[in-house]
């Protein structure tokens, strides 16, 4: 885990950034006020009050919550982002999404419905 960022008053804020690297295998649920980033593989749903990068060795097998999340792996599961959700050139996913914003870079394999949506209507991340 690293620590970074400040706030308004120039003090260190505690911006939690969690890393699953490659090679690593995650079973079970996840669940994050800060934000992550997945090069590894995790079996289990991820709730992340953040942002969730996952990188293109990431896989996840389970249901994502997040506030925004950057795909370049592949995920087998529902996905639902309060804001932007971009899946870039290597993404591959299998599932339903619902999100406010929506990023598809070309070469990206999305198999599911896709729900658009303002942020007050999308299931808000507590």
């Amino acid at each position: 885990m690293a620590l970074i960022g400040g706030n308004k008053e120039g003090k260190g804020s505690n911006v939690e950034i969690n890393i699953i690297a490659h090679g690593t295998v995650v079973e079970g649920k996840i669940v994050s006020q800060g934000s992550m980033r997945i090069d590894g593989k995790v079996n289990g749903n991820i709730h992340v009050n953040g942002n969730l990068t996952i990188g293109a060795t990431g896989e996840v097998h389970g249901d994502i919550e997040a506030k925004s999340a950057i795909i370049g792996g592949k995920v087998n599961g529902t996905i639902v982002v309060a804001e932007k959700l971009v899946f870039e050139s290597k993404a591959v996913i299998k599932g339903d999404i619902k999100a406010s914003k929506l990023v598809v870079d070309e070469g990206a394999i999305f198999d599911g419905k896709c729900v658009m949506t303002s942020v007050s209507t999308v299931n808000k991340i507590s």
